[in-house]
């Protein structure tokens, strides 16, 4: 197995679990307009994150995969504002999300390298 391929696994492993810490959280809010609003978008943004990887590992030509790199570079973005959003209104405790916010935090630096490291190379 190549290096690329190993990385690709880690990450694909990585954001699935990411993905399935999001849906954790998501289910542990109330179930009120805000809970279930806020939560839909956390929850869309997050799992989506994995399924986007998974995609872009897939895809056909250096622009594609630049490109689904893109939506998944957005939608760690995305989820790491509804977590934000969570904490600074009050909803969830910043303790319950520390970590899983550092870990979105981490694959959106490795997603940003990566797509700079992949722009710059001629190959």
């Amino acid at each position: 197995m190549t290096e690329q391929a190993i990385t690709q696994q880690v990450m694909k492993q990585r954001t699935k679990s990411y993905a399935l810490r999001v849906i954790r959280v998501v289910s542990s809010l109330q179930n009120n307009v805000v809970g279930r609003n806020i939560g839909g978008q956390l929850l869309r943004a997050g799992t989506s994150v994995a399924a986007n990887y998974r995609a872009a590992c897939r895809a056909r030509s250096r622009a594609d995969f630049l490109s689904k790199l893109g939506i998944v570079e957005e939608e760690t973005d995305e989820s790491l504002f509804w977590q934000e959003l969570l904490v600074e209104a009050g909803i969830l405790e910043p303790a319950k999300l520390v970590k899983l916010m550092k870990e979105g935090n981490e694959i959106l630096s490795i997603i940003v390298a990566t797509r700079k490291t992949v722009r710059a190379s001629r190959t």
